[in-house]
């Protein structure tokens, strides 16, 4: 394996852990294995969440979910769903969950700088009396991803606070945010799809495809 232009690396756990010790008893001891009325709560509010997948060879994809708040549904204490509204129809993480079914998901609440992480299993569901109550201005999601919980804790908020993400007077100002349409274009790199042209699809998909 090529490591291109890192020369000193930590190679094995017993390594890591002799450098920089183990966790507290407090970590260890903070896991649950099931969607208690604390983790119920906390979904109930999250209008946000992050889900990590990977395919049969360890081929990794993290990609964001939103809707209003409590748009993910918990069945009971063991399995919640998180409806599939229209995207781009890559299918990234659906095509990982059919060649392996382990997720991860960080649960997030604005102002809040502490997450929840669900680890477990996934699987495409389709089953309509659920997908019914999940719809919104009278539209079903496509399908869902059913998950079955296995881990549920808290994360820390220490990323949140190093990046004062939620501090407003942080933020760049909007003259220097990065050009996502001019982006789209170099990296499609085809005559058509000028930055203008971008820019207008985005902005069509955005208002008249969200459900």
């Amino acid at each position: 394996m090529n490591n291109g232009p890192f020369q000193s690396m930590i190679t094995n756990a017993d390594e890591l852990t002799d450098l920089y010790g183990k966790p507290s008893q407090l970590v260890n001891d903070k896991v649950i294995h099931r969607l208690d009325e604390h983790c119920r709560d906390f979904i109930a509010k999250s209008p946000l969440l992050y889900i990590a997948t990977s395919d049969e060879s360890g081929n990794c994809d993290v990609s964001p979910r939103g809707d209003h708040p409590g748009f993910v549904r918990v069945l009971d204490d063991r399995h919640l769903v998180i409806p599939e509204r229209p995207g781009n129809r890559r299918f990234d993480s659906m095509q990982n969950i059919l060649s392996n079914p382990k997720i991860g998901i960080i649960f997030v609440i604005p102002g809040l700088k502490e997450t929840l992480r669900i680890n477990g299993s996934a699987v495409i569901m389709k089953d309509e009396p659920i997908l019914d109550q999940l719809q919104v201005q009278g539209k079903k999601p496509w399908f869902g991803i059913g998950v079955k919980a296995e881990e549920c804790f808290i994360h820390c908020a220490k990323a949140f606070l190093r990046s004062r993400v939620w501090e407003p007077d942080s933020w760049p100002a909007p003259s220097r945010l990065p050009k996502v349409s001019k982006i789209l274009a170099d990296h499609a790199n085809q005559e058509n799809f000028t930055e203008e042209a971008v820019s207008q699809a985005l902005k069509e998909s955005y208002e008249k495809r969200l459900y």
